[in-house]
C-alpha cells in the first residue's frame, strides 16, 4: 500500500493505492469538503498520474468525514469571480482541467457518496462510471442562489449524467434531491444504507478488478468518443456575466449569511 497526499493539510486530495485500486479522498475539514482552487489542481494531478501507475484496475472517489463534496469553496470567490478573464481561467483551466482528467481516465471510476453532494460534488460524481450513495445523501446545484450559472462544459457533463429534466430542476429551481429519487432517475447505480455503503463499494471494486483490464480500457475509450463538445460560440460568451451586480450580490449575500436581493435587469 502507498499513500500520496496532495496539497496542504487543511484542504487536500489524498490518494491511497492498495494493490490494484486507487482510493481518492476529497478533504476540506470544516467546509464539508468544498473544493478550493488548489484542490481542483490537485485532483487533476492525481488523475493524470494514474496513466503512469501500472497495475491499477479501478479508482474509488469519496469524501472525508461523512460527506462527499458540498460544492466550491465560496470563501475564495471574491478573489477571481468578478473579472471575465480570471473567471474563464478558473472554469476552463482549473475546474475543467480536473474534470477532463477524470473523464480521460481509462480506469473504471466508482463514486462512494455520503452526505452532501452539491455543485462541484455533482460534477465530480458525474465523471464517475458507477455511483453508489448512502440513503442519507443529498444532491443539488443551487448556484442560482449565488447569482451565477453553471459553466457550459460542466452543465453539459451534468445534464448527460443526470438527465436533462433533473439538471433543469437543479439549476433552474435549486431543487435538492435525496438519494432514493436520484436512484429512481438513473443517476445512481446503487442505493445503500448508511452502514452498508462502504461494504457495497468494496464488493463492486472486487468485481471490477476481477474483469479484463483491456476490456475496461477499450470500453472507456468507446464511451468517451461518443461525447459531444459544446459549441465554440457558447464557450466564448459564457463568462461575460463576471462583473455583473447579480453575480456580486449572490456571492456577497452568501458570505454575509443573508438572503440575496436580486433586481430585475435593465431593459
Amino acid at each position: 500500500m502507498s499513500t500520496v497526499s496532495v496539497g496542504p493539510a487543511l484542504a487536500r486530495v489524498a490518494c491511497r493505492i492498495e494493490g490494484q485500486v486507487a482510493w481518492v479522498t476529497l478533504s476540506h475539514p470544516g467546509r464539508l469538503n468544498a473544493m478550493s482552487r488548489a484542490m481542483w489542481r490537485e485532483l487533476r494531478a492525481v488523475f493524470e498520474g494514474f496513466a503512469h501507475q501500472l497495475g491499477l484496475r479501478c479508482v474509488v472517489v469519496t469524501g472525508a468525514d461523512g460527506h462527499f463534496c458540498a460544492g466550491g469553496d465560496i470563501s475564495e470567490y471574491s478573489g477571481f469571480r468578478f473579472e471575465e478573464t480570471s473567471l474563464r481561467n478558473f472554469h476552463e483551466t482549473e475546474v475543467w482541467g480536473a474534470l477532463d482528467a477524470m473523464l480521460a481516465c481509462d480506469l473504471p471510476i466508482v463514486a462512494e457518496i455520503h452526505g452532501h453532494c452539491m455543485g462541484a460534488g455533482v460534477e465530480i460524481a458525474s465523471c464517475c462510471d458507477l455511483r453508489l450513495a448512502s440513503a442519507s445523501a443529498r444532491f443539488g446545484a443551487p448556484i442560482a442562489k449565488l447569482g451565477f450559472p453553471m459553466a457550459p462544459r460542466e452543465a453539459q457533463l451534468v445534464a448527460q449524467a443526470l438527465g436533462e429534466l433533473t439538471a433543469r430542476e437543479m439549476l433552474l429551481a435549486a431543487t435538492v434531491f435525496d438519494a432514493a429519487e436520484l436512484k429512481a432517475r438513473g443517476f445512481l447505480s446503487q442505493l445503500c444504507s448508511d452502514d452498508s455503503l462502504c461494504d457495497a463499494v468494496k464488493l463492486l471494486v472486487k468485481r471490477i478488478t476481477a474483469l479484463a483490464p483491456q476490456a475496461a480500457k477499450l470500453n472507456k475509450q468507446t464511451l468517451r468518443a461518443l461525447r459531444d463538445e459544446p459549441p465554440a460560440a457558447l464557450l466564448t460568451d459564457a463568462y461575460r456575466y463576471a462583473p455583473s451586480a447579480e453575480h456580486r450580490e449572490g456571492v456577497a449575500a452568501f458570505m454575509a449569511k443573508r438572503p440575496p436581493q436580486f433586481e430585475d435587469p435593465a431593459p
